[in-house]
């Protein structure tokens, strides 16, 4: 009698425990290598996130598992307990559906890839760096300095600046008087130079020609690919050097004159 108790109360929890915790790590161990081959081309930071993500859904239901198995086998009615357990989950399920919401959310961005810590998104209508991903939030800080927190189930709206690259756009004035020549020479050597010299460019400086016949002046584009986020930054390289180097030329940036004619004199 002594030994169908001790089989049945003590020994058999123990030993489903430990199979639980067997099947656990082979689970692991296999996830692991598969993540290892199949996502290969994702960063190692988004891997650990899935990774740990499946690990733990699992990891709770063989948890709910062995609990049921252990109550049978100390001889509690599982049926008035799975009875039990539907309602509670029911007013649960009522009563943190919004959580619900965010979780399964938090779990779709992280999947999808759709932005990641230190990306530039504007999600609805909020432009900022990404702070932090959780399950359940996002946070966001602006340029100016603000940080927004919004809730997961209320991302409706995705723009995110940072998958590849942008592009600087600079348009420079000339006067009309100015030989085009010796402009279009000079804007060359300086986007050369600042080819070779500038860091953040994922292509050469290169002018596109003249693109307007204004009012003032003749205006010629120049355009370059740069690493996310970097554009406006190379931009205000680009304009410094092309001004001093007009400067030491002697090519006019023509500008808006007043004349004022005095009848009196």
């Amino acid at each position: 009698m002594l030994e169908k108790i001790l089989v049945k109360e003590v020994i058999g929890p123990i030993v489903v425990i430990l199979s639980c915790l067997l099947i656990y790590h082979l689970i692991k161990k296999i996830i692991s290598k598969m993540m290892k081959v199949k996502l290969s081309r994702i960063d190692q930071r988004r891997q650990k996130t899935i990774n740990v993500l499946i690990l733990n859904i699992i990891k709770y239901f063989l948890i709910v598992v062995a609990i049921i198995i252990i109550l049978s086998m100390l001889g509690v009615n599982m049926n008035a307990v799975v009875a039990s357990l539907g309602v509670v989950g029911v007013v649960v399920g009522l009563a943190f559906q919004d959580i619900l919401k965010d979780f399964l959310s938090g779990i779709s961005i992280i999947v999808e890839d759709q932005y990641k810590i230190g990306d530039t998104v504007t999600i609805n209508d909020f432009k900022g760096e990404v702070l932090a991903i959780g399950f359940r939030t996002t946070r966001l800080k602006a340029y100016t300095g603000e940080v927004m927190i919004i809730s997961n189930r209320n991302i409706q709206k995705v723009i995110n600046h940072s998958f590849k690259s942008s592009k600087a756009i600079v348009d420079v004035m000339v006067s009309y008087e100015e030989d085009l020549l010796k402009v279009e020479k000079v804007l060359s050597e300086v986007c050369d130079k600042l080819s070779n010299e500038i860091k953040g460019l994922k292509s050469k400086i290169e002018i596109l020609g003249i693109n307007e016949l204004g009012d003032s002046g003749i205006t010629y584009r120049i355009v370059v690919d740069t690493k996310p986020m970097k554009h406006l930054e190379i931009k205000r390289l680009i304009l410094r050097e092309i001004k001093m180097t007009f400067d030491k030329n002697k090519i006019d940036i023509p500008y808006n004159q007043l004349v004022i004619h005095n009848a009196w004199l």
